[in-house]
């Protein structure tokens, strides 16, 4: 669906970008420049597997956090430096690994 904006939707140009990147620039360059193009072309890449995952991955962490008790990252972890947590770890971390998962299918899902 592309409403309300129409084509090309903002994973399009964002792809068209990365292989304009990939096609056009990244042959033509090297050393500092050409890492610096491969830096862009991963970034695009992380940027649309987020598009793509919607909000599906949001709605799970917002679900996973309210089912530790907190509403924050930054709440969690002063929870577990605390030691709040302390006692129910395994739990912790059980529920945690969806989301973790989620984190790295998004920036590099080749260490999944």
């Amino acid at each position: 669906m592309t409403a309300p904006h129409d084509r090309p939707t903002a994973a399009e140009l964002i792809e068209s970008v990365r292989e304009w990147l990939e096609r056009d620039v990244a042959p033509s360059v090297d050393g500092r420049l050409s890492f610096h193009t491969r830096v862009a072309m991963n970034s695009l890449d992380i940027v649309l597997r987020e598009l793509a995952a919607g909000n599906d991955m949001t709605q799970r962490h917002e679900d996973v956090l309210a089912s530790l008790g907190v509403s924050t990252d930054a709440e969690l972890s002063a929870k577990i430096r605390s030691g709040e947590l302390d006692g129910s770890l395994a739990h912790v971390l059980n529920s945690l690994a969806p989301v973790i998962e989620d984190k790295v299918r998004v920036a590099n899902p080749k260490y999944l």
